[in-house]
């Protein structure tokens, strides 16, 4: 007997209110306090050119409701020595008036939304929450 196939309404999640300058301006200001007090001092004390590609910089970028935390390589192969491009390795996402989720990028280049050991979701946590999940696991560190 065949499949009768049928459409179904579903509802999606409210998108959060539109945000406004001085919360844009207090989000980026706290990432990059943050990448400037935590993660350059310990992932990046000092920049070592290798015959490779290697870090010369931790940054951020704040896109579409999405703070991104990158590093930045500078190739020091033959054929393109010289040549940079951006790696990032974990993001926030704005999902209201100061709640973010937490997302790390797989080896695949996949972004995936962040469970701890304990199978929690990080869900709707606060900027203050999400910045200290993003010092403490190692899962959202730089490489």
């Amino acid at each position: 007997m065949a499949r009768k196939w049928q459409w179904i309404r579903t509802t999606r999640a409210p998108r959060p209110a539109p945000l406004d300058e001085t919360e844009n301006r207090a989000i980026i200001a706290a990432c990059e306090a943050f990448i400037r007090d935590v993660l350059k001092p310990r992932f990046l004390p000092e920049i070592r050119p290798i015959e490779w590609n290697y870090v010369i910089d931790i940054r951020g970028a704040w896109m579409a409701r999405r703070y991104r935390f990158m590093q930045r390589y500078r190739s020091g192969m033959e054929h393109n020595r010289g040549e940079e491009f951006d790696a990032p390795f974990a993001r926030i996402d704005r999902v209201g008036r100061d709640r973010f989720d937490i997302y790390w990028m797989r080896h695949t280049g996949k972004w995936w939304r962040f469970y701890s050991v304990s199978t929690q979701l990080y869900s709707g946590v606060t900027l203050v929450e999400a910045l200290r999940i993003l010092e403490t696991d190692s899962v959202l560190h730089p490489v």
